[in-house]
């Protein structure tokens, strides 16, 4: 194809893009000639003994699959995303007070105890204080206060300690939640969970017997009233 024309001073009947696309340099000048690779044969010449066979026979070079599937077979996605490590914020560190956006306890204040590997937050309340027990949040859902609790080194627990325990769950809702016409008992707490958190209570109580007033803080709740701005304040 022709260059622009111009139809007035330096102004030409098609655009800088128009004309790229026509000279195809919107895929990028080439810099170098590689050679071009020789596509294989379809079919290739073999020798066939017999006497009435011909003597040679055509043979395709790839041989045809085996398997058609009936229906299209969705391919995964390729991702070369690999998982990292969530990053714990610089403001949360062990024993650092922290307040709940979300979930049950939402407005409570509790102590941070560590980082599981699920990325998860480790907090309670402690439990003999404000009523929260051991629990997983999101660091997203917490606000990091400038209080803290000395608690030294935690690595007693993981993620092990919330899984449930696996039941074949019941077809018919009713037998799910009702034994012979009557409510179903509820299932007794796991004594070894109770442990844990008993164990886990009294090392957080003593530290915060150390501070004055603290444990008041923890166990009253926390929330705005009309006018505060969250951005404004300093925890």
């Amino acid at each position: 194809m022709a260059r622009s024309k111009t139809i007035a001073s330096h102004i030409g009947r098609l655009s800088r893009s128009k004309v790229k696309a026509y000279r195809g340099l919107q895929n990028g000048l080439k810099k170098s000639d590689a050679p071009v690779k020789s596509e294989p044969e379809p079919f290739k010449e073999v020798q066939v003994g017999g006497d009435k066979n011909g003597g040679k026979r055509l043979v395709p070079t790839s041989k045809a699959a085996a398997f058609y599937p009936a229906e299209d077979i969705r391919q995964p996605k390729k991702s070369r995303k690999t998982p990292q490590p969530t990053k714990l914020r610089a403001s949360i560190t062990p024993g650092t007070v922290l307040i709940l956006l979300a979930g049950r306890f939402r407005g409570r204040r509790v102590v941070f105890l560590k980082q599981l590997s699920s990325g998860l937050l480790l907090i309670t309340g402690p439990y003999g204080i404000n009523g929260v027990p051991l629990r997983r949040v999101n660091q997203a859902y917490v606000i990091a206060t400038s209080t803290n609790v000395d608690l030294g080194e935690f690595n007693e627990l993981d993620d092990a300690y919330f899984v449930k325990s696996s039941k074949p769950r019941s077809r018919d809702a009713e037998s799910e939640f009702f034994e012979n016409g009557k409510p179903k008992a509820k299932e007794a707490y796991p004594e070894a969970k109770s442990v844990e958190q008993k164990k886990v209570d009294k090392v957080i109580i003593e530290a915060v017997k150390k501070t004055e007033n603290l444990g008041k803080y923890l166990k009253a709740s926390w929330g705005l009233k009309n006018g505060q701005h969250p951005h404004q304040l300093v925890f």
